[in-house]
């Protein structure tokens, strides 16, 4: 059975990638990644604050009207943050590539094209194989322009290609407007390949305390949803790879993924709540699967449930729409 596949040009093993997270934190996390049959890893990201510490070059974007009212004072949390840590991160790559034959994708989390962007640099002459840029920004200025806002991911995106040769990656959110074109200007600006989608951190109220509190919540299988719909809109339609994120956790998620036209899945919330074993579990049903169903690869599969193959996705899209609101009855 061959499993194997293509993401922005590097060749893995099979379809599973683990995505930024503690899993991918230490080197001894990674190594048991890699025993249980990992095909490649995103490092724990890299803060555009912690690379800029010493120049104190923070990203003004991100606290941009964060405190144009008085509630929102105090809204972000108090991090602290040393440039001895993106030093860490370059040693803690070399280290890596010494040991293990997967391959590592760094992730550099910001989004102004400061200072910080000459990193990525050092990130390709340290050994990593790919950039994958997780560009968060968060429009809190009532008067900023859509335009202006798509035009900080791609200025970023731009910025760290002119500055390495390796494939560079962004992980977008679900949130534009028009999450389509967004895709083709990331893909004309550079990327090699498109990660859908970014996990959003969610944000309650804390009623003891009287304050506002930030989430990072695990997904599951019911969160792949618009994953599997813009993986099958994009595909064919952009030059570049796309990888599935968000909501990936079996291996029936992983065929949906690939058959709707993802290169890659990456994979978290189901590792960090099973264990690196899990990996092992899911190839396994995964490759139990396509051969009850007389697959031979990936390859075969991939695209196979895209809008590809329609000659109108848009009025495709529209029908199915129709059809599922007008029969459900209570």
């Amino acid at each position: 059975m061959d499993l194997t596949t293509t993401y922005m040009g590097l060749k893995l093993k099979n379809p599973i990638i683990v995505g930024a997270s503690p899993l991918t934190a230490s080197f001894e996390s990674i190594k048991k990644l890699e025993a249980n049959g990992a095909s490649a890893v995103v490092l724990h990201s890299i803060f555009e604050e912690q690379i800029n510490h010493e120049t104190k070059e923070l990203d003004h974007f991100l606290f941009k009207g964060s405190e144009s009212y008085a509630e929102a004072i105090g809204y972000f949390p108090e991090v602290s943050l040393s440039n001895i840590e993106s030093e860490s991160y370059l040693e803690e790559i070399k280290n890596l590539k010494a040991n293990i034959s997967i391959p590592i994708i760094a992730s550099l989390n910001g989004v102004s094209t400061g200072g910080w962007i000459n990193y990525a640099k050092k990130l390709e002459s340290a050994g990593v194989d790919a950039i994958e840029l997780n560009i968060t920004y968060i429009p809190t200025d009532i008067d900023t322009d859509a335009r202006d806002i798509e035009a900080l991911y791609v200025d970023a995106l731009k910025a760290v290609k002119a500055n390495v040769s390796i494939p560079v990656g962004v992980k977008m959110n679900a949130y534009f407007s028009a999450p389509a074109q967004m895709a083709k200007k990331l893909v004309d600006a550079g990327a090699n390949g498109l990660v859908l989608f970014d996990r959003p951190v969610h944000v309650d109220i804390n009623l003891e305390n009287l304050n506002s509190i930030q989430i990072i919540n695990k997904s599951s299988s019911k969160d792949l949803s618009e994953t599997l719909r813009w993986s099958a809109i994009l595909y064919k339609k952009l030059n570049t790879s796309l990888c599935a994120s968000t909501g990936v956790s079996t291996h029936e998620d992983i065929l949906k993924a690939i058959m709707s036209g993802a290169d890659a899945v990456q994979m978290v919330s189901a590792i960090l709540q099973n264990g690196e074993s899990h990996i092992q579990t899911v190839l396994q049903n995964l490759v139990a699967w396509m051969e009850e169903k007389e697959y031979i690869s990936i390859e075969q599969m991939k695209g196979s449930i895209s809008l590809h193959h329609t000659s109108n996705p848009a009025a495709y899209q529209r029908a199915n729409y129709m059809r599922i609101l007008t029969d459900y009855r209570f």
